[in-house]
């Protein structure tokens, strides 16, 4: 299951959150990183605005003494910055009064309610450049082929590049003067001539003459006239008349987005290497980076048409994925497997186009063979007889198999063929969409991850020029046509930076740095948590030279103790010491058992043989096999009902920074004893307290690359249940593959309800509701889905006394976007080059006519921090800008796990990690293993099966007391 994008996360100990959102995660960092407990007093490195780049100093240290920083470099410094005309005046604002007469339907979004005022005034760039619109009709068409070209794009994309160098292409006037989707759909600058078919001959591009001369087959392009698209509406939107509101302008900027792209889309040669929608890869402009285990990074540039107030916009930005490396398929398939314990070759090879090196025919592997070279048989008359392929490769073609107990691979359609992978060769520039190991993802960070001023330059020079944008010789032809073009300016707008809120504990008080981080150095938890009887487990998983020896080893009874110390010190009653301490010895890795399921079994009878049940439970972990991870939360959450914690043995021995890793680990001790680890000030968090309001945070995440076909997604609602809005329960569901609303929502607002009013004796009387995980396209599906849903719940407490109607405001949530800001003078940014913490825009590139803002609350920790884009679909509690800004900024500040503020708001960043829990539930299927053995079918009864395995192995999901407990940090 795969999301994307930084968070700011925290993580400590072997707790893990969900993985990297896509290939940009930024911000990144240790729970909660180097800012929990320090050993030396004084700034963090680099001091005001410090980090890498031009320009250096020194800073004191409290203890005496001097630490060395650098300056950070700031993109484009020095330039006049100068705020977009459209925004200098005030019409923004004259068009926000004029919403406030608006009648709107009851399934309407809200509309802004205003702009923010609160915070330091700033300005910044943004990567997004002004696009002038034609002034003339574009001209749709729709495309079909004849016979039906199979389902492939990369088919499809021929099939136009053989049309595109024919006699009718150029007769009939489309060359030069059309955009298309290499699919069913074209735009044009002028009306074209009805009907239109074109008639290829299909061959691949490298076929040689002769197979050409064997007979070809025939495809026939039909095209046929759709509509004129008109702009002067999208104009009228643009400016915000107020009978416009409900325009659709997808038919404009889809017709937009596909003229932009006619450049780097272009099917004849030096055209990029399109990966899903709008993101262009150019090999040329800049080299891959090895990632090892057969496949290498490549970066390339996303862009997409994107409406803003009184001008259309192109939105740019960097982006990088994984490649296979071109080679031998054999070595790397063997790369790939020896990369990691767990990785599976027929995970590699699907869908990979290979070339063959005895006949020089390209073909797509469908899959990997049960069977090797040496095993598999078939008649070859020519040789004789029955022959093995092994037999047949070196009689036939004089080839002496290197690799004869490899696996074959099935190039075949309808019917196998089988070829021993030595004799394939990988062809260059292909994707891969399979799900990278662990160690390629850590390669991954590094190419990703660059600063903010290197991917600023990337974008405003080669970006540009890659796409066809810039002015000059390497404009696109396409945009001249259309009367298209593009600013080469980003686009500079106003922002602000809000304080943040002051951190709260029992004993103590702690004041927040410029990197939105503070320690716990002299404080104590806003309210210790009762560890009573406790047990430590320790893993014993082959590592002998880092492992204890037994349970007497007296480096483990002191590492219990400092660890019990710490959460003396931190305000956590520790009654029982020194613990109950089980040792499990697990079974050696093997190949027959790749998730572990026997380790697994070996811990729950180290466990059973305790003979009592642990009110918590502390586990050491050898190593950070996710097998047995995954396997342990599975087991102590769902059949066990014991609250746990993971750490590693090679982590926590270590001396340097011993502190810091308890108290980690402390920290989420604490909340899922049901503990506050600390709050935030009340002022910030005013408007949740009168009238009570329960904050609740939503998400659903999907099954994604190799995992079994028809594995369900995850779906968890948290909400708090306290005054403090620490504590966070959660509800979940497992729920159809890949549906993004959550299905069972009303009953799990419902238990959220039921909660909230057995812990206060009454219910709240608002309910704000942060909802991750949801694309642009389906805001609407919130509202006409999900928002009644929860309403529905409300009815269960209805009373002879009147019905139950809270107030509702729902936010959506978004990561996955490409808006990056870049700030225009130094004192306002990070020690990276990023804007501070705290920063938030809601002008120039926000919603026209809808409720929306971006914050970046946390302090990224490398590469480019990624903003949150908060979009309000419900706003029955009438929040005004500055409200609701400056209450999500304040409740970034409010997650447990971390003393550190998050990129996300604190309840859809809890409802995040309920939803990576379930994953563990479900790791079987996640890893592609089945017992329906579903890997290589399809259909509906394929699928059921798969659900009804999942729902054995989720079991009901957490039961007992850590049902309402924050078990999933």
């Amino acid at each position: 299951m795969q999301r994307g994008g930084d968070r700011g996360r925290g993580r400590g100990g072997q707790e893990r959150g969900r993985g990297n959102r896509g290939a940009s995660p930024t911000g990144r960092g240790g729970l909660p990183g180097d800012s929990t407990y320090r050993s030396r007093g004084g700034p963090p490195r680099g001091g005001p605005g410090g980090g890498r780049g031009r320009g250096s100093g020194f800073v004191p240290r409290e203890q005496g003494g001097y630490v060395h920083y650098w300056r950070p470099s700031i993109f484009a410094e020095g330039q006049p910055a100068v705020i977009d005309a459209r925004l200098a005046n005030s019409a923004e604002d004259r068009l926000v009064s004029s919403f406030k007469s608006l009648s709107l339907r009851q399934d309407a979004m809200p509309p802004r309610p205003d702009y923010g005022t609160k915070g330091k005034q700033i300005k910044l760039r943004t990567n997004f450049f002004p696009v002038r619109v034609p002034k003339g009709p574009l001209h749709e068409y729709d495309i079909s082929i004849s016979p039906q070209a199979i389902a492939n794009r990369r088919v499809k994309k021929r099939i136009f590049q053989l049309a595109e160098i024919t006699e009718e292409w150029a007769a009939n006037g489309l060359k030069g003067c059309v955009a298309h989707d290499s699919s069913a759909k074209l735009i044009a600058a002028k009306i074209l001539p009805q009907p239109l078919t074109i008639t290829i001959s299909y061959f691949e591009d490298d076929d040689g003459q002769s197979n050409i001369d064997k007979g070809l087959k025939e495809y026939t392009l039909t095209i046929e006239y759709t509509q004129p698209i008109e702009t002067d509406s999208l104009q009228q939107y643009l400016v915000g008349h107020a009978q416009y509101r409900n325009y659709d302008i997808l038919p404009v900027i889809s017709a937009l987005n596909l003229i932009l792209s006619a450049h780097p889309n272009r099917t004849q040669a030096g055209g990029g290497v399109v990966v899903g929608r709008n993101r262009y890869f150019f090999p040329s402009a800049s080299p891959p980076f090895p990632l090892g285990g057969g496949l290498e990074a490549w970066r390339g540039f996303y862009s997409s048409v994107r409406p803003s107030f009184n001008q259309l916009m192109v939105n740019v930005n960097v982006c990088a994925t994984a490649f296979y490396s071109e080679g031998n398929l054999a070595e790397a398939m063997i790369a790939f497997e020896q990369a990691s314990f767990g990785a599976r070759m027929s995970a590699f090879v699907q869908r990979v186009r290979i070339k063959t090196d005895h006949l020089g025919h390209q073909k797509t592997v469908k899959r990997l063979a049960k069977l090797n070279a040496k095993q598999h048989k078939f008649d070859a008359q020519e040789l004789g007889g029955t022959v093995t392929v092994e037999e047949y490769f070196r009689r036939k073609y004089k080839i002496n198999l290197r690799y004869p107990n490899l696996p074959l691979v099935d190039v075949g359609g309808k019917k196998a063929i089988y070829l021993p992978p030595e004799v394939c060769t990988i062809l260059p520039g292909q994707p891969f969409r399979g799900r990278l190991l662990d160690e390629q993802t850590a390669e991954m960070i590094k190419v990703a991850a660059k600063p903010p001023n290197v991917n600023a330059n990337a974008i405003t020079v080669s970006g540009l020029r890659e796409l066809g944008f810039t002015r000059g010789p390497s404009v696109s032809p396409v945009l001249d046509v259309f009367g298209v073009s593009i600013g080469n300016e980003m686009a500079v707008v106003p922002a602000r930076i809000l304080s943040p809120p002051r951190i709260r504990y029992g004993k103590g008080e702690q004041s927040v740095d410029d990197r939105a981080s503070w320690n716990l150095r002299n404080v104590v938890f806003a309210e210790g948590a009762k560890l009573g009887l406790w047990t430590v487990l320790v893993i014993k998983d082959g590592n002998r030279w880092d492992e204890f020896s037994d349970a007497q080893d007296p480096e483990l009874r002191s590492i219990i103790e400092g660890f019990a110390s710490m959460c003396r010190t931190c305000g956590i009653s520790v009654t029982q010491t020194p613990p109950l301490i089980a040792v499990a010895e697990l079974p050696r890795k093997d190949p027959q058992d790749p998730i572990r399921t026997q380790a697994i079994n070996a811990i729950r009878s180290a466990l059973m043989a305790t003979k009592q049940k642990p009110a918590f439970l502390l586990v050491i972990l050898s190593n950070g096999d996710k097998h047995i991870y995954s396997g342990l939360k599975h087991l102590c959450d769902v059949y066990l009902d014991v609250p746990n914690v993971c750490v590693q043995v090679g982590k926590i021995r270590k001396e340097r920074g011993q502190l810091q890793y308890y108290a980690n680990v402390a920290l989420k001790v604490n909340m899922k004893l049901g503990g506050v680890n600390h709050a935030v000030d009340e002022v910030s968090i005013s408007k949740l307290r009168q009238p009570p309001t329960m904050l609740v945070g939503m998400d659903v995440t999907h099954p994604g690359p190799s995992t079994v076909k028809g594995t369900p997604s995850i779906a968890a609602v948290v909400a708090s249940a306290d005054l403090r809005f620490s504590q966070y329960p959660s509800s979940m569901r497992i729920q159809e593959s890949k549906k993004e609303m959550i299905t069972d929502l009303r009953n799990m607002m419902e238990e959220r309800l039921l909660a909230y009013r057995a812990k206060n004796r009454d219910l709240p009387q608002r309910i704000l509701v942060y909802r991750d995980g949801v694309s642009e396209g389906q805001f609407s599906i919130v509202v006409s889905d999900e928002i009644p849903k929860i309403r529905a719940s409300f009815r269960k407490f209805d009373t002879a006394q009147g019905p139950y109607r809270p107030k509702l405001t729902v936010v959506i949530c978004g990561k996955r976007h490409h808006t990056r800001f870049y700030p225009t003078e130094g004192v306002n940014a990070d020690h990276n080059g990023n804007p501070r913490p705290g920063t938030i825009v809601d002008r120039g590139v926000t919603a026209i006519y809808e409720f929306d803002f971006f914050l970046q609350a946390h302090g990224g920790l490398q590469g480019t921090t990624r903003p949150t884009h908060y979009y309000v679909v419900c706003n029955e509690m009438d929040m005004n800008a500055d409200d609701l800004q400056s209450l999500t900024n304040a409740i970034s500040y409010t997650f447990a796990r971390a003393t550190k503020a998050v990129s996300l708001a604190a309840p859809a960043y809890y409802a995040d990690l309920a939803c990576e829990r379930g994953r563990c539930y479900l790791h079987k299927l996640l890893m592609g293993f089945s017992d329906t053995n579903t890997t290589t079918t399809s259909g509906s009864t394929a699928e059921e099966d798969v659900f009804r395995e999942a729902e054995k192995l989720w079991n009901g999901g957490v039961k007992g007391k850590l049902k309402e407990s924050m078990f999933y940090l």
